[in-house]
C-alpha cells in the first residue's frame, strides 16, 4: 500500500472511532479481525471493487496497466494458454502477464496466499466457499500413440498388452495419472514408465517418433489427432474424465486485466 505501519494504524483507529466498534484484536504481536471486523470485511471489499470499477469505467483496454498472475499446469501453458496470451497482448499490451506452474495442492495454497490472481487447473471437481468458480469443462483423457504404432487400429486392447509398450508419462501426482494408477492398482496392475517428464510437448515428440504410448488430455494432442499423426487407442481401461476449472478468490478485488482474461477465456470455452 506504500504506507508506513503507523499511518495504517492511525487510519484503522479512525475507522474504528467512526464506526464505534473494535475491528481488530491486538494480542502480543498478533492481530486478528473481531467478529465485527469479519462482518465489515465483505462490505469493505465491495467498496474497493466499486472504486476500482469507477476508476476504470472510461479506460480503454489498450491503456490498462498492471500485472496478471495465473496459477496453472504446464500442459495448459504449452497448449491452451498461448492463443489466450496472444489475444490479451493485443487487447492490453501494457499488462505484465506471469504464469506459475505447480501441482494442484500447491496452486490452491498460492491462491489462498494471494500469490496468484487466478487459477486455471485440471483435476477432479473442487469446490471451496472462498472461491468464485468461473467455469468448469470436462476434459477427456486418452491413451495415445503414433498412427504407425502396432496398437493403432486394434480393438479392446488389454491392460496386459498395453503395459508391454514403453510408457511416456507426466510426473507422479498429476491428476489424470493418479486416477489411472488408482484404477490399475484396483486390478493388481502397476505402471512402470520408461520416461517421466512434466513437459507434455516432450512426450508428444516421442510419440510422433513412434516411441511408445502415453496417457494425455485431449487438448494436448487434439491437433495431432486431427492431422492423423497420433491416434487414440481403444483399450479395456475405463474412461477417465478430469475437469478444467477457472477460479479466483472470493475476497480478490477483480482488476480490469482479470476481467479481460476471463472474457477471453469464456469465448475460448464457448467456441
Amino acid at each position: 500500500l506504500q504506507y508506513s505501519q503507523s499511518a495504517v494504524t492511525m487510519q484503522i483507529k479512525q475507522l474504528e472511532g467512526e464506526l464505534h466498534v473494535q475491528l481488530f484484536e491486538r494480542i502480543g504481536k498478533k492481530i486478528k479481525l473481531t467478529q465485527a471486523g469479519e462482518r465489515l470485511l465483505p462490505y469493505a471489499l465491495d467498496i474497493l471493487d466499486s472504486v476500482g470499477k469507477a476508476e476504470n469505467i472510461a479506460q480503454e483496454p489498450e491503456y490498462i496497466t498492471g500485472k496478471l498472475r495465473i496459477g496453472t499446469c504446464e500442459s495448459y501453458v504449452n497448449s491452451v494458454l498461448p492463443p489466450i496470451m496472444l489475444r490479451l497482448s493485443e487487447l492490453c499490451p501494457h499488462v505484465e502477464i506471469s504464469t506459475y506452474t505447480a501441482l494442484v495442492p500447491d496452486l490452491f495454497h498460492m491462491l489462498r496466499q494471494n500469490e496468484v490472481d487466478l487459477l486455471y487447473f485440471l483435476d477432479e471437481k473442487y469446490y471451496y466457499p472462498e472461491w468464485i468458480k468461473v467455469s468448469e469443462q470436462a476434459e477427456k483423457i486418452f491413451f495415445v500413440a503414433s498412427a504407425d504404432s502396432p496398437l493403432a487400429g486394434r480393438r479392446r486392447i488389454s491392460i496386459e498388452r498395453l503395459l508391454q509398450e514403453p510408457l511416456f508419462l507426466t510426473e507422479k501426482g498429476i491428476s489424470y495419472r493418479y486416477a489411472m494408477e488408482q484404477m490399475l492398482a484396483s486390478g493388481g496392475y502397476e505402471l512402470h514408465p520408461f520416461l517421466e517428464v512434466g513437459n507434455t510437448d516432450v512426450i508428444t515428440r516421442f510419440l510422433l517418433e513412434g516411441k511408445g504410448i502415453s496417457l494425455l488430455p485431449e487438448y494436448v494432442v487434439k491437433d495431432y489427432l486431427e492431422s492423423g499423426q497420433l491416434v487414440v487407442l481403444d483399450t479395456e481401461c475405463p474412461d477417465i474424465v478430469m475437469w478444467s476449472q477457472l477460479v479466483y478468490h472470493r475476497n480478490k478485488s477483480v482488476t480490469p486485466q482479470m476481467n479481460l482474461f476471463l472474457e477471453v477465456m469464456m469465448r475460448y470455452f464457448n467456441q
